[in-house]
């Protein structure tokens, strides 16, 4: 479950502090997801995380952070953050996205996903030898990319959610047991988890009241 490279702007201290760290500039990741796929899957090896991976969850995360507080300025004090997303990209896996959002949406406090018009990050499918990843470009426009053989090789609804993770702002961590969601394909194949433990669940809550709070004083 890889990552692309991407940009992303400062979205101030107390962001980067709940993130743990500011992403570095890297390479702009495409607009489409298809300018980067190959026609052809590779075969690729055990997922491992990178220094790159890191700087991409937290750049798709400062993202759609930036996105849904520009559209929260009218209602400030809602308890509940919504974050909509479109999923007609990925057709192949309309169960596996619902069920992945309906996992996540009960799981935390203060943030729904929803599928909805004018959405914060969108879901695509095809073959990319990299494997399943999010991307953005930085300017609040994000994705997440469903590669075909990786969810064949994988559980598909442990890849979809765990990918939906990075959306709220989770990074990977391969070396963590199954019952860790984003420890991804760290566990092998035949972990079919797709639920956040705990301390993800307490870690998304915790980042989005932080966060946003931050990413609101940068759009007001």
């Amino acid at each position: 479950m890889r990552h692309s490279r991407i940009i992303v702007p400062a979205l101030g201290a107390a962001l980067a502090a709940a993130l743990g760290a500011v992403p570095a500039s890297a390479a702009v990741a495409p607009e489409s997801p298809a300018a980067a796929a190959p026609t052809t899957a590779a075969p690729y090896a055990a997922y491992e995380g990178s220094k790159e991976d890191s700087r991409a969850n937290e750049a798709f995360f400062a993202a759609v952070l930036k996105s849904v507080a520009e559209k929260r300025k009218a209602n400030p004090g809602a308890r509940v953050v919504t974050v909509t997303y479109n999923a007609a990209g990925a057709p192949t896996f309309r169960a596996q996205i619902a069920r992945s959002t309906q996992i996540w949406n009960s799981s935390v406090a203060n943030i729904r996903l929803q599928e909805g018009s004018n959405p914060s990050f969108r879901y695509y499918e095809g073959n990319d030898s990299r494997g399943s990843y999010a991307s953005t470009d930085g300017r609040g426009r994000g994705y997440i990319f469903l590669d075909y053989r990786q969810n064949q090789q994988y559980d598909s609804y442990r890849v979809t959610s765990h990918e939906t993770g990075h959306v709220l702002g989770l990074p990977d961590n391969y070396r963590g047991p199954c019952s860790e969601l984003m420890s991804g394909g760290g566990p092998g194949p035949s972990c079919t988890n797709a639920v956040p433990n705990a301390a993800e669940r307490a870690r998304v809550n915790a980042i989005w009241a932080s966060g946003l709070a931050s990413a609101m004083k940068q759009v007001s």
